[in-house]
């Protein structure tokens, strides 16, 4: 049994008309639409099954799946994007924890060292309270960006 039904109304279905018949668009938006338009169980959609859609469109059943979910999770914008962005992550450093992070790397190093490490600072930024957890390979990337050098 289906987890997600596509019902489209009658404004979704003919904005992906237009998409199929537009002049200029991205072949995976054209595909997209065209999946969804066989896929639409609505009462004037087709209602294909899965294998089926997937045979036509020479895609995977769990191609069709995703993609069923991204509309119905996210709409119909989400659903006409690629669907290998992966999933977005908030950065874990913003910009005052960034500044931060520059600060304290230009600062003394800490009693009984000769220099800030990676490992340091990563702890020293969780110390302060400025994060929560931060991990070596961020604080290396964050020094990085800004042509920051330990040494």
């Amino acid at each position: 049994m289906k987890k997600y039904i596509v019902e489209l109304t009658s404004e979704e279905r003919s904005g992906l008309k237009d998409i199929i018949k537009a002049e200029r668009m991205a072949a995976h938006k054209r595909r997209h639409a065209r999946i969804l338009l066989k896929a639409d169980q609505g009462p004037q959609g087709p209602a294909w099954k899965d294998a089926d859609i997937a045979n036509a469109f020479d895609c995977t059943i769990k191609s069709v799946e995703r993609l069923r979910k991204r509309l119905v999770e996210h709409g119909l914008e989400a659903a006409m994007d690629h669907g290998n962005r992966g999933s977005y992550r908030a950065k874990k450093l913003d910009g005052v924890a960034e500044a931060h992070l520059i600060a304290t790397a230009c600062s003394p190093a800490p009693h009984g060292r000769n220099r800030w490490t990676v490992r340091l600072l990563a702890e020293e930024m969780v110390s302060l309270g400025i994060v929560d957890s931060c991990s070596k390979s961020t604080v290396h990337n964050t020094l990085k960006k800004t042509n920051l050098s330990l040494t």
